[in-house]
């Protein structure tokens, strides 16, 4: 190589290097500045809503909010509680936390860092579910799905070490094109999205109904062992746990959302056996700590036998989520109402009833 190419080479290698920098930092800057988990400490301020469809990114902005003064936690089988409603049920600020199989660990998580922006909140709901009742490895311990641990209770300013990669450019890209108007809102600001088909178009899609049921794994109806009914899930220390980590003024509502009978399985089986031991460790919890009303949805009933209420196995109809809501309201106000779909397992006396 000659001087002249050599040169000609180290002068193309400076100015290729100069362009990505240049580039790479000018899109660091977009997305510090867009900011789209609504995350870091000195960003503009801007109206940012949640835009990235993993929940885990979108709640930990949503859970410092002042607006709220109540949370809901829980898996899908929450997710479709309305916060508007329940406000207005029970004249509460509502935040809606529940994410698709979010697994305990993640609730816990989610619950510490709403508790460490409003530390006396006046209710919170825990639906309590297969991701309670049915142990599955790892469910203590971890998440379900990629989990942003730098945004749950770590130092604002770490998050721009975590800004640099492509996801956080996609998202910013995505939050720029809806505060210029490009795009539509998608995703609730108090964590409330539905995520089924709209209602009025259930008879059209009775055949996909239908297939869901068909194609669902059964329930585990081999032989209980014996005491299996008798002896509630690990998983129950942890809700014990965070129950106990709120003041006593907190309305703790422990709440087992409807699903399809086709899932409780038949007597004497497992998964009849542990859905028992699950309401069981629930009324432990609510017997000995203060102020813990235990609703329980999920038992044979007219609601839970007849498909038409679900979409699948595992998710409601909006009238239904319309029915637990107010039966909720009801018991809250101390009117507990007289619908067989609702199993009472505590409601304790002296319970603080909330203003509409």
């Amino acid at each position: 190589m000659t001087p002249v190419q050599a040169g000609a080479w180290r002068h193309f290698c400076r100015l290729a290097l100069a362009v990505m920098l240049a580039v790479g930092g000018g899109l660091y800057l977009f997305i510090v500045t867009v900011d789209p988990w609504d995350v870091l400490p000195f960003s503009p301020r801007l109206p940012r809503i949640p835009v990235t469809s993993n929940a885990r990114y979108t709640m930990p902005a949503l859970a410092r909010d002042p607006r709220f003064d109540s949370v809901m936690l829980g898996t899908s089988t929450s997710r479709l509680i309305q916060p508007a409603v329940m406000n207005r049920a029970l004249g509460t600020h509502f935040l809606n936390m529940a994410m698709n199989s979010a697994s305990p660990w993640e609730q816990a998580r989610e619950l510490d860092t709403f508790l460490r922006a409003h530390p006396a909140p006046r209710i919170v709901m825990i639906g309590v579910d297969a991701a309670w009742c049915h142990e599955r490895p790892g469910s203590l311990t971890s998440p379900n799905r990629p989990w942003p641990e730098w945004m749950y209770g770590h130092p604002a300013w770490t998050g721009y070490l975590h800004m640099a990669s492509l996801y956080a450019l996609q998202e910013a890209a995505n939050q720029f094109l809806w505060l210029t108007g490009q795009k539509k809102q998608r995703f609730g600001t108090d964590g409330y999205t539905s995520f089924v088909p709209p209602d009025d178009r259930y008879d059209q899609l009775r055949g996909r109904v239908q297939a869901a049921f068909d194609h669902w794994s059964p329930p585990d109806n081999s032989p209980a062992p014996p005491g299996m009914a008798d002896t509630p899930p690990a998983t129950m220390a942890l809700l014990d746990s965070m129950v106990g980590r709120m003041p006593a003024s907190t309305i703790r509502i422990l709440w087992f959302p409807p699903a399809s009978a086709f899932l409780h399985g038949t007597a004497g089986g497992i998964a009849a056996a542990r859905l028992q031991a699950c309401r069981l460790g629930v009324e432990r919890i609510a017997a000995h700590q203060p102020n813990v009303v235990a609703l329980d949805f999920n038992h044979d009933s007219a609601l839970t036998e007849n498909r038409d209420n679900f979409w699948d196995p595992l998710h409601y109809r909006m009238p239904t989520a319309q029915r637990v809501m107010t039966d909720m309201g009801a018991v809250i106000h101390g009117k507990p109402p007289a619908d067989p779909a609702l199993d009472i397992l505590h409601d304790p006396p002296g319970l603080p009833r909330m203003d509409r």
